[in-house]
């Protein structure tokens, strides 16, 4: 990969670039780093299934353009799962799995692989997510996907006990990654804690400071990109 720092920017991308946030908000604080041709900044939507058709809809674009992608970035806020996440800390995936895609049966919870179909984890390159960790300060960890945010103790601790190296919890990576992988394009996901997993205090989100700490991880990758080249992975 490309990419040249200009006054703590990035600049040109040989590879591009496509990060997919769920919000608005949180595709400004990633843009006030990545303002650079060859990287784009999207909102996806809110969620899992419209994350993945955004991400797809984008990927398949740039493809018919004769232009695609080569880095796919699923970016945001999260819970956080403590002590491990604290609010305010970022937090990459070694792993991005969807925790409650299957079925719920007397013995417990059983995910679609175990039903004999599907997937639930994509796996980032792992070169890709030890650099991005060294650089940022991220810690490295799953991050989960859930359609249903986690109110209770009870549930968060059901989901640690199901993946013990869970760091936090979203609702987007999981689809990000889907159409990164239909479109065979590497994936990533970094994202800030604002609150912790479990009972939902409103009180206790630090939102404010989990975009800031968005946008000061993104402005620190301007080496890890430069020096990342995907067909070495």
């Amino acid at each position: 990969m490309v990419l040249q720092a200009q006054e703590g920017q990035l600049t040109t991308s040989a590879v591009r670039v496509l990060v997919a946030t769920a919000v608005p908000a949180e595709r400004d604080a990633v843009a006030q780093a990545l303002e650079a041709p060859g990287v784009d900044v999207i909102a996806a939507g809110v969620g899992p299934a419209l994350a993945a058709a955004s991400t797809a809809t984008a990927l398949t674009t740039a493809a018919l353009e004769g232009a695609p992608y080569g880095l796919v970035v699923s970016a945001g806020i999260a819970g956080g799962f403590a002590p491990h996440a604290p609010v305010g800390s970022l937090v990459v995936a070694d792993e991005i799995t969807v925790a409650d895609l299957g079925a719920q049966t007397p013995d417990g919870f059983l995910p679609v692989t175990e039903l004999g179909f599907g997937t639930v984890t994509h796996r980032p390159p792992e070169a890709l997510v030890r650099e991005v960790a060294t650089a940022t300060g991220a810690r490295p960890g799953a991050i989960l996907t859930v359609s249903t945010v986690t109110g209770t103790a009870v549930r968060a601790a059901e989901l640690r006990e199901r993946h013990p190296t869970a760091l936090a919890e979203a609702m987007e990576g999981f689809g990000v990654a889907e159409a990164a992988a239909a479109h065979r394009t590497p994936v990533l996901e970094l994202r800030a804690v604002s609150n912790p997993v479990g009972p939902r205090d409103r009180a206790a989100w630090r939102i404010g400071d989990a975009l800031a700490a968005l946008t000061e991880g993104f402005g620190k990758l301007a080496d890890v990109l430069e020096s990342w080249n995907p067909h070495e992975q």
